[in-house]
């Protein structure tokens, strides 16, 4: 349930285009809907301007399905990250509006128009891309306008030069590297808004499955870098939504 939805339901009782009762129906399932396996919280929009989001990993099948159908219901944006093939099918199957990324491993629905705010999102390597695409997909369902601009690592740095223009027009940028970990200190130096690095676990052995990109974007030396956990391109995004948001203004 959006803040939007719920003065559009107060204001048709206000006004006598549906019942009180009605309206009461509309809302038996906030502030959380129990399932069963899951209590999906309908309040969450509500509280923090984003709705809940599904995590796949470790769900079923029928559990991914059912709570996606719940918060699509509920006339919310609706995110599944870490999704299988299988699952992305079935959800697919059953609400065939919804857009399965398979590099991302996201199913996505998008219940709200327009958008609010502008996120780029930069990668260092082919390799990070399935972070990156998380990322995008993920500020993309929740509204905000995306810019992709992949692949402009450190090694060519005139390939991150030479998308300056497009990097300055964001709000927050979101930058996904393996290997060192350099490329978030660089693009911290170039802009002047938030930037959120998110350390891949791509690389040879001492990058120790992305703990080495961690350990050095954590030692950035520009002040504007904030850093999630290893391959999280969700997390990052969603942050870099409401920093977004906040700009817009």
């Amino acid at each position: 349930m959006t803040q939007s939805a719920l003065l559009d339901i107060l204001a048709a009782v206000e006004q006598g285009t549906i019942t009180a009762s009605d309206a009461a129906s509309r809302l038996t399932t906030l502030p959380f809907e129990d399932l069963g396996h899951t209590r999906v919280d309908h309040h969450r929009s509500l509280r923090t301007g984003l709705p809940e989001v599904i995590y796949g990993a470790g769900k079923t099948l029928e559990q991914v399905v059912a709570i996606f159908t719940s918060l699509k219901f509920d006339g919310v944006d609706v995110l599944a990250t870490r999704v299988t093939p299988e699952t992305a099918k079935a959800v697919v199957t059953k609400h065939p509006e919804a857009v399965w990324n398979e590099q991302a491993r996201t199913v996505a629905f998008r219940a709200s128009k327009g958008e609010r705010g502008h996120v780029a999102v930069v990668c260092a390597g082919t390799s990070d891309l399935p972070a990156a695409e998380e990322a995008a997909i993920t500020a993309e369902t929740f509204g905000a306008k995306v810019t992709r601009l992949y692949d402009v690592g450190v090694a060519g740095l005139h390939r991150l030069l030479s998308v300056r223009a497009e990097l300055l027009q964001a709000d927050a940028v979101v930058v996904c590297a393996g290997m060192e970990g350099a490329l978030p200190s660089v693009v911290g130096g170039l802009v002047g808004v938030p930037v959120i690095a998110v350390p891949t676990s791509v690389g040879y052995g001492a990058s120790f499955g992305g703990v080495t990109a961690l350990l050095g974007m954590l030692n950035s030396c520009s002040p504007n870098v904030s850093v999630v956990n290893i391959d999280n391109g969700f997390g990052a995004a969603y942050s870099a939504v409401l920093i977004a948001r906040s700009r817009a203004k």
